[in-house]
């Protein structure tokens, strides 16, 4: 945990606020039980704190309006640890939120801060997890967000759901069943390294990207000679093509290496002569061709 959560010192546009909360540096616990100890503010007081620092930007004014919250920040970064993420990280960030709250605060529209300061704080931690949570980002959409902080406390057993729980959720959640669906794949799956480690078995190895996902140019070797052959291989056919005469050399460009290819009775429409006559210059000068090519 990081100095700046333990020694209680805010830095924002607000200015720094030193606070006079100390614990041992990376204890979590005791940044908790000095919160905790902050006096909770009646309405009154809330109401004038807030008012002085919107009129007269009192920071003293701000940063007691902060700490008088920072036990609400920590009991809702507490219901986010399902995540796997540090619970001080998650606070921090609820802590950036709350600030932020504050900045913002009316008192003169009649809500307390507290009710006030849930949508920011649950804001910049929902932003922190889905961040971190894992290295593919899974929700990019407001449907997807949604699904993603509700769709595992909507389960009501750990295997996968049926149609009519999928649909029964998608109608509480205002989202569609095929969101649903794709938010249970994507939360059941797992990130994988993409090279895995030397120490690896082969059944293991077998399952990274790496092995079955390979650059197809990854070699610039590689990439110049196949380039150059195809340059070659061009020339070469372009030097053999020069050996036929004009008819037959349009007979096989046409017939094949053109995309519409025409067919043996179009060829001989256009030249007054038999489909079969056709056939017999194509193979004539194909013959002609691999010779030229050998």
């Amino acid at each position: 945990m990081s100095n700046t959560m333990t020694a209680l010192t805010v830095n924002d546009s607000m200015g720094p606020w030193p606070l006079a909360l100390r614990g041992p540096v990376g204890s979590i616990d005791a940044y908790m039980d000095a919160v905790s100890r902050v006096p909770v503010l009646s309405r009154d007081e809330e109401i004038a704190l807030a008012t002085h620092f919107k009129n007269e930007l009192d920071l003293d004014a701000a940063r007691q309006l902060v700490l008088a919250h920072l036990r609400f920040v920590v009991h809702i970064a507490r219901g986010y640890t399902g995540y796997g993420l540090p619970v001080s990280d998650l606070i921090q960030e609820g802590n950036i939120g709350l600030m932020k709250a504050v900045k913002r605060f009316d008192p003169s529209v009649g809500v307390r801060l507290v009710s006030f300061a849930v949508h920011w704080i649950r804001a910049e931690i929902h932003d922190y997890v889905i961040r971190n949570w894992r290295l593919v980002k899974v929700a990019t959409t407001k449907a997807q967000r949604k699904l993603f902080f509700n769709l595992r406390k909507s389960k009501k057993s750990l295997g996968w759901l049926n149609a009519a729980e999928t649909q029964a959720i998608a109608n509480d959640l205002g989202v569609s069943a095929a969101d649903v669906t794709q938010m249970e794949q994507r939360l059941s799956a797992k990130d994988v390294a993409f090279d895995l480690s030397p120490d690896a078995d082969d059944e293991e190895e077998s399952f990274a990207p790496a092995a079955y996902l390979a650059a197809s140019q990854a070699d610039p070797s590689e990439v110049l000679e196949e380039a150059q052959w195809e340059d070659h291989s061009n020339l070469r056919l372009s030097q053999a093509l020069d050996v036929l005469d004009a008819r037959s050399r349009d007979i096989i460009t046409r017939r094949w290496l053109k995309d519409d290819k025409p067919t043996l009775h179009d060829l001989a429409a256009q030249y007054q002569v038999s489909a079969e006559r056709i056939r017999q210059i194509e193979t004539q000068a194909l013959n002609k061709l691999k010779l030229a090519l050998a």
